[in-house]
């Protein structure tokens, strides 16, 4: 992975590791704000306004799965728009372009495709993001609960450091084949179903397939969680104040 980040600065520009931040900004903006600014409410709600204690791992699941699923049902169009962009970026130099930004994206898929293309891959999409999203919610709220019943820990930038490492850890493992469904049926649009997709993807590339860029997609999401949480848990204790 470092190897590969020294040859794309070497080669491309160090400017080059930040290509597609537009496109990915806007999906962050979008789905990040709403799967985690619904998280607490939520899970709230399934708890019980009225419950004293612990709430339950199922609970914050349930409560993960469904804020993950309904913030990419308003997000799908900003994850598309990143797929096809970050597919372009691999083409060969000389093979035209067929979008020249983020906005020119969305403008010319709702003019080519129409205006449903934007949530091509929704099924897939709610899937890998609902998943994901319990995978890092639940894990990261668990654990911290777990880390801090441990005596000489306490609510610090350490605890939310291992609890945001977990987090990213359980996300890849459960994460992993539902996205590499989603990206390939964003990028290709010859699979018939989510199911189809699997089984061809299982049957020509093999298992191993699912959890192909391991380590990258962990030192990715590791490092996403712990500076997601950590600026998550300082900024909730700025306006508890």
């Amino acid at each position: 992975m470092l190897g590969t980040i020294v040859t794309i600065a070497r080669e491309e520009g160090l400017s080059a590791l930040w290509k597609g931040i537009i496109p990915g900004l806007h999906r962050q903006c979008v789905y990040g704000g709403l799967r985690i600014g619904l998280y607490e409410p939520v899970k709230v709600f399934f708890a019980g306004d009225n419950f004293m204690g612990d709430i339950s791992l199922l609970t914050k699941i349930l409560a993960a799965l469904t804020t993950g699923a309904l913030a990419i049902m308003v997000a799908n169009p900003t994850d598309l728009v990143k797929v096809r962009l970050q597919a372009e970026g691999k083409l060969p130099p000389g093979v035209p372009r067929r979008y020249s930004g983020a906005l020119n994206a969305y403008s010319t898929i709702i003019r080519q495709e129409g205006l449903e293309a934007l949530w091509t891959g929704i099924g897939p999409n709610i899937a890998r993001n609902a998943i994901i999203n319990a995978a890092e919610l639940a894990s990261y709220d668990q654990v911290k609960q777990t880390i801090l019943k441990i005596p000489g820990f306490t609510d610090s930038v350490f605890t939310h450091l291992l609890a945001g490492l977990v987090a990213g850890f359980f996300a890849v493992c459960i994460g992993s084949p539902v996205d590499v469904v989603k990206s390939r049926m964003m990028g290709d649009s010859t699979y018939k179903s989510t199911v189809d997709c699997f089984i061809k993807t299982l049957k020509n590339d093999g298992p191993l397939a699912f959890y192909k860029g391991f380590i990258p997609n962990f030192g990715r999401l590791g490092s996403w969680n712990v500076i997601m949480f950590l600026a998550l848990e300082q900024v909730k204790k700025f306006f508890a104040r």
